[in-house]
């Protein structure tokens, strides 16, 4: 009998060790795939079942959490959605998560290592810590003068801080209300469908997803590689520039806007944006040098995140004469996302250096305990520092006494470039309007500001649709208002 007994308390344990065995595989080893199983309901109970962490701008919540009492507990919502929306994207249910909501999940929603109290503690207890907060680099008021400024007509603004690449207003129009996307009714269906078949296509991104031609914008790339390389030496002599200029290699005749042009100087040719110049200047500073200048200030750079992923500004590296002519006025193939032409404008406000462009300044627990700091970092050095210099007096003359006189700032040392970029089939399309400018107040050593304004859809007179005409006018306001911000911030 006692043989017996003693047979069954060994089997009894070996069960025992099986299932010990059985809970540790399915805890440790099966635990990855099964926790993204489709047919697993605890992952999306679990990840709705406590409040998000809060999206910040200015140090306050644009972002919050509604208890619904329904499985999927806590629904998104979001103050002033539709002026937010590029800068957060949107936490939704069914669709996942975009953008800043996307990039910064971990945090938001509890899940971050970074968050727990001791190493470890959440991936042993299967426990999640409370959401933490992001704090952007945002500032309010420059992003409602960015988006004010546009007034729903397509198109994107971009303002960064020169000296550390702090994104101080990031704004694509027309936009969308994320919430409509939040919870799981009939309606959020309804509105994704609405949404991603609407002709404006109101949830792209067009201030870091959207390149355009950034027609004669690019013309301050150009300028620095002549400068740097020494195919111009002195921006005030005259050049040997003809007008009309037949592109190399075909019988097509480049003209101007304006008179003026023939062997014009630099510095002329820069403040009243004669193209058959600049196509000059291109090919005669060449492809090598065009090339390695576009790519210092961040063109064909396809690992830059915000931290969302930028699409890649493209400068073509394979040209013949022509294209390279076509190509150093910003048309041909470059192509450029507004944040990329306010690096550029940052560049030359900075002396040069390539600051990297981010959206978040710090990461937070709950209790807002610090989690990581976003720190200031350069990219690359896009130009010579004397480069730089010489361009920041030419941008200055262009907004003084040039095509850009509509974004000038009484007291204030504001440099700019206007640009009206071709596209669509033989260039009949509504020329997109562009303008690109810095700002520097009273006093400071430095420009604080640097901005970049692109309207797909402005008036079809051509006086109108000039970046001076109809993008100028933006830049100015949102120079305004971060000028005006950082005083405030300086008095604080």
């Amino acid at each position: 009998m006692t043989r017996y007994i003693r047979h069954a308390a060994v089997f009894c344990v070996l069960l025992l060790l099986a299932l010990l065995v059985n809970a540790a595989r399915v805890q440790l080893v099966d635990a990855g795939s099964l926790d993204t199983n489709p047919a697993n309901r605890r992952v999306p109970i679990v990840r709705f079942a406590q409040a998000r962490g809060d999206i910040l701008v200015d140090g306050r919540p644009i972002t919050g959490s509604k208890d619904t009492g329904e499985l999927l507990r806590y629904e998104r919502t979001y103050k002033n959605g539709p002026l937010y929306a590029p800068v957060t994207g949107f936490a939704s249910q069914v669709y996942g998560t975009s953008l800043l909501e996307n990039t910064e999940d971990g945090i938001l929603s509890g899940t971050d290592a970074m968050l727990a109290p001791l190493p470890f503690w959440n991936d042993m207890t299967r426990a999640r810590s409370p959401g933490g907060h992001v704090r952007t680099t945002i500032r309010a008021a420059v992003q409602r003068a960015a988006y004010s400024g546009l007034g729903g007509r397509r198109g994107a603004v971009a303002a960064i801080e020169p000296a550390t690449g702090k994104i101080l207003a990031l704004v694509s129009a027309p936009s969308y209300d994320p919430e409509r996307l939040s919870g799981t009714s009939g309606s959020v269906a309804e509105s994704w469908a609405e949404l991603n078949h609407a002709r404006e296509k109101p949830m792209l991104n067009r201030a870091i997803r959207q390149t355009y031609p950034p027609g004669s914008t690019f013309k301050v790339v150009t300028a620095a590689a002549a400068l740097d390389s020494g195919t111009v030496t002195d921006p005030d002599a005259p050049g040997k520039f003809p007008n009309p200029y037949t592109l190399p290699g075909t019988s097509t005749q480049l003209t101007n806007e304006v008179d003026g042009c023939t062997d014009a100087s630099l510095r002329h040719a820069f403040q009243w944006s004669c193209n058959t110049v600049f196509a000059r200047l291109g090919v005669d500073t060449g492809l090598k040098a065009m090339v390695h200048t576009a790519r210092n200030f961040g063109f064909n750079d396809a690992t830059l995140r915000v931290p969302s992923a930028v699409a890649p500004s493209n400068f073509d590296t394979t040209l013949d004469k022509a294209q390279l002519a076509l190509s150093a006025i910003g048309q041909y193939d470059t192509r450029a996302t507004p944040l990329q032409m306010a690096m550029v404008s940052a560049a030359v406000a900075g002396g040069g250096s390539v600051k990297a462009p981010h959206l978040v300044q710090e990461t937070t627990t709950h209790d807002g305990d610090p989690v990581a700091t976003t720190g200031q970092r350069t990219l690359r050095q896009a130009m010579h520092p004397a480069t730089a210099m010489r361009l920041r007096e030419m941008m200055t003359d262009v907004v003084e006494k040039g095509t850009g006189t509509n974004a000038a700032i009484p007291g204030v040392t504001v440099g700019g470039k206007t640009g009206t970029a071709q596209h669509g089939i033989d260039n009949n399309g509504t020329p997109y309007a562009w303008f690109i400018s810095w700002a520097q107040a009273p006093g400071d050593a430095e420009p604080s500001v640097a901005v970049a304004v692109v309207i797909e859809d402005a008036s079809a007179d051509r006086g109108d649709i000039s970046g001076g005409g109809s993008a100028a006018p933006i830049a100015k306001a949102v120079m305004e208002a971060a000028l005006k911000s950082a005083a405030d911030a300086g008095r604080g």
